[in-house]
């Protein structure tokens, strides 16, 4: 088994307070994983750590081959997380955005085209500053831009939020497509009916 994710363990503080106590998590190249629990359970920390956005405090992690403990810039650029922000720049068009983030990861500027093609941003609405797009427009963009830097690893948290049924079903396969493709999956949501 090809891991991807490698928790032992793992304890992260937030100040003072355990925000995860005791993880153990393996997810597999191909893998798609659901973390369900209530709100404060620690789901988005974990992605967070996964991410290495977030310090582990002991036990033993590792993102795709790097100890987290000691090496959390390593798997930034090939790990891609959806939070609640979209660190998307309000003030560039919607292909500007991506084009950016498919050079900052080192891709080819297609991979931006690609990308914007498989989420329905296409035509006129290419050209619009993120800052005028509807809710559920910028969450299609924000998965544009993590689908541009093609990650080894998605962190999805709470991916289907500000989506209407057509974007949460063309969600639903490009995490389908991805997992097929050899990237490992980890999902956080309130619904299970999504799982």
């Amino acid at each position: 088994m090809d891991l991807i994710v490698r928790f032992r363990s793992a304890v992260s503080l937030l100040g003072r307070f355990p925000a995860l106590a005791g993880v153990d998590l393996d997810v597999a190249r191909g893998e798609t994983v659901l973390l369900h629990g209530p709100n404060g359970a620690g789901k988005s920390t974990l992605l967070r750590c996964c991410a290495g956005l977030v310090a582990i405090g002991s036990g033993e992690c590792e993102v795709l081959g790097h100890d987290l403990r000691g090496d959390r810039r390593a798997v930034r650029r090939r790990v891609g997380l959806l939070g609640h922000s979209s660190f998307l720049y309000d003030d560039l068009t919607v292909e500007d955005n991506l084009r950016f983030a498919a050079r900052a990861a080192g891709y080819p500027v297609a991979a931006a085209g690609e990308a914007m093609a498989r989420l329905g941003l296409d035509g006129r609405l290419r050209q619009v500053r993120v800052g005028r797009l509807s809710a559920g427009q910028r969450r299609r963009t924000s998965l544009a831009v993590m689908l541009a830097r093609r990650p080894a690893l998605w962190l999805l948290d709470e991916p289907h939020a500000g989506l209407d049924q057509s974007g949460r079903d063309l969600l639903d396969g490009l995490i389908g497509d991805g997992a097929r493709a050899g990237a490992a999956v980890i999902l956080a949501s309130h619904e299970m009916d999504r799982a």
